[in-house]
């Protein structure tokens, strides 16, 4: 079994020495670094050692009522919404700021996320450093802002009709523990673009790299006073009044389909926008003809930062003349995972976010065994931890074989580094198994024939799918699911569309005496 591997002189407690002592734990409120009103402060605790990292203020009901007022009266009064040559020169001075304190962003990502050093070049920094920002800055420049439809039409060639993208208004921006810095720069970036107001409400687990935006807003940007509020709480009543306030036009959700459920119920009252990217139980399809070496290392895959990826790809469906090679082969890859301190840079598989979602992991894998999946490997806490260590929250990479892909643990999602394989017999069956899922957020398929694979990914019910190692990320591609995996879409086009409004302005030209 995977245990934790050798320690090296930086460890997760030197990386939340440093963390803790660079963090801002102020909200941003209308242009203002302050404490809550009522004085209250949280805990952040480290996911690696379990102890605690420092405190945030936690904002309360006061607190966020200014927030959202703050947002409405930026978005009413101020010249934010139509001014898009300020909007453009914010978003490069925040995006200079936020690469001036890469360093800080890295350390709280190790602390507070638990995620390892190694996703720091992905997904986690670089990648959303380098164009979640810049991106639809451009847009700003290149967005078909307006268009006109001349003449035509049921009333004549003195009819005019000018199509006009305006923003939405207020967006309450609410982010998930795993991937903190590329949710709020992929939800900030394109609201602020189109000329929305934003309050953010960053995970109570990790609220570090939040409010570290805030205040690189508040002391580098020209972004006006209430056009970004950052306001971190534990408190689901206090979060829960983004989703219930008049004042408030977009909800932007990304985390778990039951909390997207809520908050979905919730705005209807207010007949709310809302995107919501939520949770996956995304399928790697392996065709017979298909490279076994390229199939064991997208099997790893799902040990990324300890599987706390919505999109990553938990099922594995391998073809039956194949199978039983491909279960040793990821049992023994699975064994050979790299666990340890997220601070070393072997490590690839570091701590879940919390005790709870160890506790809920560990219970889908007993849950599994009693249900008849067959256990191939790990399904345990992970075990001689250093005593540095002993606090945080760790499990092993897991492998399930399983017959029936109607069972929970084929269906459900674990959130932890936990695979189930599923043997099929042709495409056809593949297809039918990867689309036997409440979800439908990601997946990939494997085959020597890129038009086979290419075949595949066609017919199945996914928003995003990569074809032989292709990747779908990019701040210029829209992300999203079909069916319990959410409504709309984050990025590219289609994403910064979810921020704008449709106008449509009929004119009629006088005739000419």
């Amino acid at each position: 079994m995977s245990e934790i591997v050798g320690q090296t002189p930086a460890t997760s407690a030197d990386v939340g020495r440093r963390a803790a002592a660079r963090a801002e734990p102020r909200l941003l409120i209308d242009g203002e670094l302050t404490s809550a009103t009522d004085g209250e402060e949280f805990e952040n605790f480290s996911p690696a050692t379990g102890a605690s990292l420092g405190v945030t203020a936690a904002a309360g009901p006061q607190d966020m009522l200014r927030a959202i007022d703050a947002a409405r009266r930026a978005f009413d009064e101020t010249g934010w919404s139509t001014d898009r040559a300020l909007r453009r020169r914010c978003l490069a001075q925040l995006q200079q700021g936020l690469e001036d304190e890469k360093q800080e962003f890295a350390d709280e990502l190790v602390a507070e996320v638990g995620c390892p050093t190694m996703t720091l070049r992905n997904a986690q920094l670089d990648w959303p450093l380098a164009e979640s920002l810049r991106y639809p800055a451009r847009l700003i420049g290149e967005f078909e802002w307006e268009r006109t439809l001349c003449g035509g039409g049921l009333f004549g060639e003195r009819n005019v009709r000018t199509v006009v993208q305006e923003p939405v208004g207020v967006v309450a921006a609410i982010c998930p523990s795993n991937f903190p810095v590329e949710v709020i720069l992929n939800k900030l970036g394109p609201a602020l673009a189109a000329g929305n107001t934003v309050v953010l409400k960053p995970d109570p687990n990790t609220p570090w790299n939040a409010t570290r935006i805030g205040r690189i807003i508040a002391e580098r940007t020209d972004i006006p006073p209430g056009v970004v509020n950052v306001v971190p709480t534990p408190s689901n009543d206090v979060a829960s009044l983004l989703a219930t306030d008049p004042r408030v036009d977009m909800i932007s959700f990304t985390g778990s389909t039951a909390v997207g459920r809520a908050l979905m119920r919730l705005g209807a009252e207010t007949m709310k926008r809302t995107f919501l990217e939520l949770g996956g139980k995304s399928a790697l399809i392996v065709l017979e003809d298909a490279d076994p070496v390229a199939a064991l290392r997208s099997a790893v895959g799902v040990c990324v930062h300890a599987g706390q990826a919505c999109a990553a790809t938990s099922r594995m469906l391998v073809h039956r003349s194949a199978f039983d090679d491909m279960v040793a082969g990821v049992a023994s890859a699975f064994d050979a995972v790299p666990v340890g301190d997220p601070a070393s840079p072997d490590t690839l598989v570091g701590p879940v976010i919390t005790a709870t979602q160890r506790k809920r992991v560990l219970d889908a894998c007993t849950r599994a065994t009693v249900d008849g999946a067959r256990l191939v490997t790990g399904g345990r806490s992970v075990e001689s931890l250093p005593v540095e260590l002993a606090g945080g929250h760790y499990v092993q990479p897991t492998v399930f074989v399983c017959e029936d892909p109607d069972l929970a643990i084929a269906q459900e999602e674990i959130f932890g580094p936990v695979l189930v394989m599923i043997p099929f017999d042709d495409d056809d069956a593949a297809i039918r198994i990867a689309n036997n899922s409440a979800y439908g957020l990601a997946g990939a398929v494997l085959s020597a024939s890129t038009d086979r694979a290419m075949a595949v990914a066609r017919r199945v019910r996914t928003g995003a799918i990569g074809v032989n190692g292709g990747m779908f990320y990019g701040a210029d591609a829209p992300f999203g699911g079909y069916k319990n995996s959410g409504v709309g879409r984050q990025c590219g086009l289609e994403g910064f569309g979810q921020y704008l409004e449709t106008k449509t302005i009929g004119s009629r030209i006088p005739r000419q005496h």
